[in-house]
């Protein structure tokens, strides 16, 4: 005979002149009412359909609870909801919305095949760590870790989303790549783990590669070695895969002085790719502008208000260069003093030669460094929304092949969140609303949820304050067409 508990009960100080008591009796609740929003985006995009074909699976299907899209969509989704650790999936794997999500059959897990998974309809943490530690020869022979990642695969995945967002007609403007490396600060003794001058840490160096918002690289990188370095090869990769499809897109590279570099230079120009690329100064750059620059100090003193020009040059270095290239050079002065800036470009100027291609138009330096170049500071909030809003920066296993597998899973969550901005929020009081904000006022709602035969029913408090937003995002989520995903 089973011992009766009674029901614990809370008894609060009062307020509103009435008892406050609570208890654990509400039924099943979840934090994640939005979280249909974020497969809605997911059948739309057939992003983690696409996923898992980047994984060969080796395990027995009929000695498994757990398919491999399940695994790699309740992983996503988890990082998309702010849940970044995998210790955080022993209690998540209760969650019967999340199972009911990630295409569990029994979302309350009541019909688990073994006794210890009643009522856990999720993978644990133990399971899904198999992800990240298979070596990548595993074979079906491999005593435990079995799910091995094909990197490759899933670096051609990111541009393969991005030309089917963009659809199949060829862009009618130039698609601009922006390169930045930024720094991933690691507290232990991580594979890789090397002391970074510049960062003043021991961190990982991670590449990442955008077009505007959409996500085309992320690439985890030691610290011991140069920004640019791994870079041309990202660019050949992208630049392949891109003119696959559009054979004359014209594509533009952008990135700081420290992509700034011979090797990427020449390619560019030798395969017709256009870059504008900062350019660290120097002495004989300064001197080259130096009666802009004393005339800028002139009208500033003057005036009071900052003060800028701009000079086009042919500039070649004494050594690195293998010829004289374009520099638009802006001289300007501001309260806290003088602020030459310099970047070198393969854009010609308008009028000049444009090697007989008039897909390539020229650009004056004024348009060029403000239009152009200053653009790419939108992709610091890019990178931001990846290491700090979906964590980007767990790279806390043992191994840089663990900790890339990480990488590529928070950036899938990038994607998928992306999605519902780019697709649902337009218009809305959300459309430039960072990740973490999404996550916050859309997708982190309390809700009832109840499992029928027929039905998942997800019950929101009426005094959900943006119903408008989510009915809004909702209507234009389900009209999207599903994903046909080739096998």
């Amino acid at each position: 005979m089973k011992t009766q508990c009674n029901q614990i009960r809370f008894k609060f100080s009062r307020a509103a002149n009435r008892d406050v008591v609570s208890n654990f009796d509400g039924g099943v609740i979840t934090s994640f009412g939005g979280l249909p929003l974020l497969r809605e985006a997911d059948r739309h995009l057939g992003l983690i359909a696409q996923l898992s074909r980047c994984f060969t699976d080796h395990r027995d299907p009929d000695r498994i609870e757990h398919p491999l899209e399940s695994l790699l969509g309740q992983r996503v989704f988890a990082l998309a909801l702010g849940e970044e650790d995998l210790n955080d999936h022993d209690t998540l794997r209760t969650d019967p919305l999340l199972a009911a999500m990630v295409g569990s059959r029994d979302p309350l897990g009541q019909d688990r095949i073994r006794e210890r998974d009643r009522g856990k309809p999720l993978a644990g943490k133990s399971t899904l760590n198999r992800l990240e530690l298979t070596a990548p020869g595993a074979d079906a022979q491999s005593r435990y870790k079995k799910i091995v990642a094909h990197c490759r695969s899933i670096d051609d995945l990111f541009v393969d989303l991005f030309m089917q967002a963009l659809g199949d007609a060829m862009p009618s403007q130039p698609l601009i790549i922006d390169f930045d490396a930024t720094d991933d600060p690691l507290h232990g003794n991580q594979l890789g783990r090397f002391f970074h001058g510049y960062y003043d840490s021991y961190c990982y160096l991670p590449l990442y590669v955008f077009c505007g918002e959409h996500l085309l690289a992320a690439r985890l990188r030691p610290a011991n070695i140069d920004a640019s370095a791994g870079a041309l090869k990202v660019l050949r990769q992208v630049v392949q895969r891109l003119r696959e499809k559009w054979p004359k897109v014209r594509i533009i590279v952008r990135g700081d002085s420290g992509f700034c570099r011979q090797t990427i230079m020449r390619w560019c120009e030798e395969n017709g790719v256009d870059y504008v690329l900062g350019l660290s100064r120097n002495q004989r750059l300064e001197r080259a502008i130096g009666k802009q620059m004393h005339e800028v100090e002139q009208e500033y003193q003057k005036t009071g208000r900052p003060q800028r020009q701009f000079v086009d040059l042919c500039y070649r270095t004494q050594k690195s260069w293998s010829r004289p290239r374009r520099v638009v050079a802006k001289a300007e002065y501001l309260q806290g003093g003088s602020n030459p800036r310099f970047v070198v470009t393969s854009i010609a100027a308008v009028g000049g030669d444009h090697g007989g291609d008039p897909e390539r138009p020229g650009m004056e330096g004024k348009a060029l460094y403000e239009d152009v170049y200053c653009g790419r500071g939108d992709m610091e909030n890019r990178i931001k929304e990846q290491q700090l809003c979906l964590f980007a920066d767990r790279t806390s296993a043992a191994t840089m092949r663990a900790n890339q597998l990480r990488l590529y899973l928070s950036s899938m969550a990038y994607v998928l969140i992306q999605a519902i901005r780019r697709l649902g929020l337009q218009g809305t009081e959300l459309a430039r609303a960072q990740c973490s904000t999404i996550r916050e006022k859309l997708l982190k709602i309390g809700a009832q949820v109840t499992v029928t035969v027929r039905n998942i029913w997800v019950a929101m408090s009426r005094a959900f304050p943006r119903q408008a937003i989510f009915d809004t995002v909702y209507r234009r989520l389900i009209s999207l067409p599903t994903a046909v995903v080739q096998t």
